[in-house]
Formats: C-alpha cells, sequence, structure tokens
C-alpha cells in the first residue's frame, strides 16, 4: 500500500450481514459506535448491513424476500383493500 494516501480514520472494520449472520473484516473508514470480536479474539469496530454478497439472490442463486421495512406486507394490505373496493 502507497504511503499518506488513507485516511486518519481507515482501519479494520467488522461488517455483519444481518440477514446472513455472515461477518467480513475490511478495511474501512466507515463511522460506528459498535463493537465486536473477531475470530483473532481482538475487537474491532462494527457495522451492520442489511444486505452483503453473502445474502444476496444473485450471489447465492436463491430467491428469497428480505423486508426490513415492512413494505412486502403495506403492499399486500393495499392489493387486498382494492380488491374488495372492486
Amino acid at each position: 500500500m502507497k504511503k499518506d494516501i488513507h485516511p486518519e480514520e481507515y482501519r479494520m472494520v467488522i461488517f455483519e450481514d444481518v440477514t446472513s449472520s455472515q461477518r467480513f473484516l475490511i478495511g474501512s473508514t466507515i463511522d460506528t459506535t459498535k463493537t465486536g470480536k473477531w475470530e483473532d479474539g481482538k475487537e474491532y469496530p462494527l457495522f451492520q448491513v442489511e444486505i452483503s454478497s453473502a445474502s444476496h439472490p444473485f450471489y447465492t442463486g436463491q430467491s428469497k424476500t428480505i423486508d426490513t421495512a415492512g413494505r412486502v406486507e403495506k403492499f399486500r394490505n393495499r392489493l387486498a383493500a382494492s380488491k374488495k373496493t372492486k
């Protein structure tokens, strides 16, 4: 790595996929207050993501609905309501 090209906050961070519980240790400057232990026993900053290559259908080959904001349920409710009015 070239010297003096990375920001001062650059450090190793654990990215945790909350959908698949897969964890990755990657260099990053992301701001986070959580910490977590890695396999080497050391503690690193922890950032949780909703989807990664471990859970994305393109990489896994499995199609599944990931609904963290209730969007699918809201859509189904609107669809059922619209069918009742017709």
